[in-house]
């Protein structure tokens, strides 16, 4: 009868254990780490820029590992589609990749934030401010309207994502294990003016 008792602890055991590593993917389903909350195309200077407001919240294993010196490499993707009468016939009209790498310095308190797009860096003393500052999408070049047919119907998506694949090797092999590393929003899309 014990080696019973045992038995029915072990098996409770493994559903609540199961239970807890369930649970923060199924939270996480339902509010995305990172959320686009609204983007915007307009016309300058005769080329299309980009604003968006982004929110980026990190998970407790992201986190620990960016206080103990991994840096993050995050990748926004926008796409600008024509959009056709059928949905097969759709063309990618431009596509934009721009990388950040967040880092935490612990001996001077202090995270920074590089463009590796075009090697600047800010600094901030704190998490959420250097997340903030991740955040506001400002005036990205898209596409030169010289590029652009006219007359025509588009749609832009944009996404963003924790690159697990800039991650240390035995880091790398836990993020892909763990839901708790893939870090990502929904597809945002909208129907810009252009």
């Amino acid at each position: 009868m014990l080696n019973g008792n045992r038995i029915t602890l072990f098996v409770v055991g493994l559903l609540l254990i199961n239970f807890l590593l369930v649970l923060p993917a199924t939270v996480r389903a339902q509010d995305p780490p990172f959320t686009i909350r609204s983007a915007h195309i307009y016309l300058d200077n005769k080329v299309y820029l980009v604003n968006a407001n982004i929110h980026y919240s990190l998970t407790r294993p992201v986190l620990d590992a960016l206080r103990n010196g991994v840096p993050l490499t995050i990748e926004l993707r926008i796409e600008l589609i024509q959009n056709r009468d059928w949905p097969w016939w759709n063309e990618t009209i431009a596509v934009i990749k721009q990388r950040y790498r967040l880092r935490y310095f612990a001996l001077a308190q202090h995270y920074v934030l590089r463009n590796l797009n075009m090697g600047t860096e800010s600094s901030y003393q704190t998490l959420g401010a250097a997340l903030e500052a991740l955040g506001r999408l400002k005036e990205l070049p898209l596409i030169d309207q010289n590029l652009l047919p006219a007359g025509e119907n588009y749609v832009a998506r944009m996404r963003v994502a924790l690159d697990i694949e800039s991650l240390p090797t035995p880091l790398r092999l836990l993020a892909y294990l763990s839901s708790r590393w893939r870090l990502t929003s929904e597809w945002y899309t909208w129907k810009p003016q252009l």
